[in-house]
């Protein structure tokens, strides 16, 4: 029987751990399970028996390091995705950032890992739609799709830390939300 945070949860946890860091490092395709279990401090068939499958490890670490970044509702729009995009930037920052920014390219090819991701990314939709309902209903925005805003807000800021040539300030995720709005509105008919 295995105990909630007992030791076999503890193992659990640093074999994610430490299969997200190696991805982030070397990619899916880089994956070796043998260095999985030298990182996370364990052997090897701690790792097999656990996650026979290469495909089912690299799931399992990416819902559970999946990065939540939460998209507040205070009741005004440009603030709340403001503070949404720095917060993503500064996930995307992160060794579990560049994991998943790994994972979600290999999702692509891989039906398997695209399972996982594909949830990850309509929970977050899901939250978003909510919080852009309120702001049409508040007359602040005209009606949109929440997954097309999504792209328009979080293209930009993906696209700039990946570059990495100047840090991610406050100052450009207010740019990109101004220029979005801005052309939502106008183009509202």
């Amino acid at each position: 029987m295995r105990r909630p945070g007992g030791r076999t949860a503890r193992t659990r946890a640093r074999i994610l751990e430490a299969t997200l860091h190696l991805v982030a490092r070397d990619g899916i395709a880089g994956l070796r399970y043998e260095e999985v279990a030298e990182l996370a401090g364990v052997h090897r068939t701690s790792v097999y028996r656990n996650w026979p499958d290469q495909e089912e490890l690299v799931t399992a670490a990416l819902l559970r390091y999946s990065g939540s970044v939460e998209l507040a509702d205070t009741g005004d729009l440009r603030h709340d995705l403001v503070d949404y995009l720095v917060a993503l930037a500064d996930l995307l920052s992160t060794t579990t950032g560049r994991a998943m920014q790994r994972v979600i390219q290999s999702a692509r090819e891989n039906p398997e890992v695209a399972l996982p991701v594909n949830r990850i990314f309509e929970q977050r939709l899901a939250g978003l739609q909510q919080v852009v309902d309120h702001a049409v209903a508040r007359g602040e925005l005209p009606p949109v799709d929440g997954y097309f805003l999504a792209e328009m807000l979080t293209g930009p800021v993906h696209l700039y830390v990946s570059r990495g040539l100047h840090p991610f300030t406050r100052a450009e995720a207010e740019r990109i939300t101004d220029v979005v709005l801005a052309g939502l509105r106008h183009t509202a008919g």
